[in-house]
């Protein structure tokens, strides 16, 4: 269905619905088109503004659940790393070494944190040592 805003040759405005296009033209051709208020067969489409569709399975709604769940993966990555701060010791980028001296050492059972580059954690993996990566949110964003 598509709807036109009419106008005859009185200038009288009125709109009227179509079943396509097409059908505006075989009506109008076959003078079955008049216009509400004089009666004339006279009728042209006139200018108006294209209706535009919109998506009733609301984009908007998806982004809120979308930024719903991710708050609450975040909230639980902040729980995360507060439970690590409070409980275990930042070594910063020593984090190799005190890691290593932790593993060789079996009567340690520190628990540490710290950085590691991409190289490091490789050497480690292959000394058998395993390392949990946590992606670290920032508390205040």
């Amino acid at each position: 269905m598509i709807k036109y805003n009419l106008k005859c040759n009185n200038d009288h405005e009125f709109e009227s619905w179509f079943s396509d296009s097409k059908e505006f033209e075989r009506l109008k051709t076959r003078k079955l088109l008049e216009c509400i208020y004089c009666n004339s067969k006279k009728i042209k489409k006139s200018i108006m503004a294209p209706m535009i569709s919109v998506s009733k399975n609301n984009d908007v709604n998806k982004f809120q659940i979308n930024e719903k769940i991710l708050q609450k993966q975040r909230n639980k990555l902040i729980k995360l790393r507060n439970f690590i701060e409070k409980n275990f010791e930042y070594v910063g980028e020593d984090f190799s070494k005190k890691v290593r001296e932790i593993y060789y050492d079996k009567k340690n059972k520190k628990m540490i944190y710290g950085i590691t580059s991409p190289e490091e954690r490789k050497e480690l993996k292959e000394e058998g040592i395993d390392l949990l990566s946590i992606p670290w949110v920032d508390k205040n964003n």
